[in-house]
């Protein structure tokens, strides 16, 4: 039954991969596994700022208080690329969030506070994939409607249930991933009776915030830990119905890395509780608004926190 479970699980990404048409991307990844790294830790990130960032705090925590050496494979697309690629024992580590875990890779519904959605997240990776949670990083990074400041202003915006009567107006523009997840576009629509006056406009996430500015859409589904939420006078509406799960930031690990390499698991519990709300948006924009060296930037957060001399 277990074994069942886990190979209906890799068939569900098999098939969303495929539809995401990453074929080639995926026979990558999965060609030539390796199932254990007897001498080195091989860390993934998906492929946006917030990820990459944590993916590089990871390794330098990993490589600065452990003997082992630190692979680092960044940018590996989405959820799903990410996810294949761990159960292929491609990589080892990556960051994820709880409430994505829950919708969008163990295809559960919503519901539950954020401790019930990391122990529900928990149990099923470490049941039936073969993966594990790391503790919470400290901060939750839930999907942000955001519209211009200005606008919010003009109309005096501050809910999604206030927009549904100005979105038949706007212009919308979404990430592939959240067009596609359970807890995304559909339900969001749904939830608050959103209708727009064209078809979303699908864009890579880091190109949302410029076109948000620049007026080429109204509203995105951006991060709420966006660095350029401020910089860019951004106003990220209240989810007053309280449609988005939580999504706590946590790296997953599959559990044959933490047997084989346990210290790993006490180095990476150091990470716990260690970043706020706050300063996820503060290193954010060091990378999108000032455009730093994400070395640069994992290594003075890392000392200012007393984890690294």
């Amino acid at each position: 039954m277990k074994q069942d479970r886990q190979n209906a699980y890799r068939g569900i990404f098999k098939a969303r991969l495929c539809n995401l048409g990453c074929a080639m991307l995926i026979s990558a990844l999965l060609s030539s596994c390796a199932p254990s790294h007897a001498d080195r830790i091989v860390i993934g990130s998906k492929n946006f700022t917030e990820s990459l960032m944590l993916g590089e705090l990871l390794a330098q925590q990993i490589e600065a208080h452990s003997h082992l050496k630190v692979e680092r494979r960044f940018y590996l697309a989405g959820t799903y690329i990410c996810q294949q690629a761990i159960l292929a024992g491609r990589i080892d580590i990556y960051p994820e969030y709880t409430g994505t875990a829950l919708t969008a890779i163990l295809k559960q519904k919503v519901g539950g506070d954020k401790g019930e959605v990391y122990r529900r997240v928990k149990s099923e990776y470490e049941t039936h994939l073969g993966l594990t949670l790391g503790p919470s990083f400290g901060f939750n990074d839930t999907f942000a409607m955001e519209i211009r400041g200005t606008d919010a202003r003009r109309l005096n915006l501050k809910t999604l249930s206030q927009t549904a009567a100005f979105a038949p107006q706007w212009r919308a523009g979404f990430g592939y991933e959240f067009m596609e997840r359970p807890d995304g576009y559909a339900g969001l629509a749904a939830a608050y009776g959103l209708r727009f006056a064209v078809p979303p406009r699908i864009m890579d996430l880091g190109l949302l915030a410029p076109a948000l500015k620049d007026h080429q859409i109204d509203i995105a589904a951006g991060n709420a830990t966006d660095g350029l939420i401020p910089a860019l006078d951004l106003l990220v509406l209240e989810d007053d119905r309280h449609y988005f799960p939580p999504y706590e930031a946590v790296a997953v690990i599959r559990q044959q890395t933490v047997r084989e390499h346990p210290e790993v698991e006490q180095v990476m519990g150091a990470l716990s509780g260690k970043i706020s709300d706050r300063e996820m948006q503060q290193l954010n924009y060091a990378l999108d608004g000032q455009h730093r060296d994400v070395k640069d930037v994992a290594h003075e957060f890392l000392r200012s926190k007393g984890l690294l001399n």
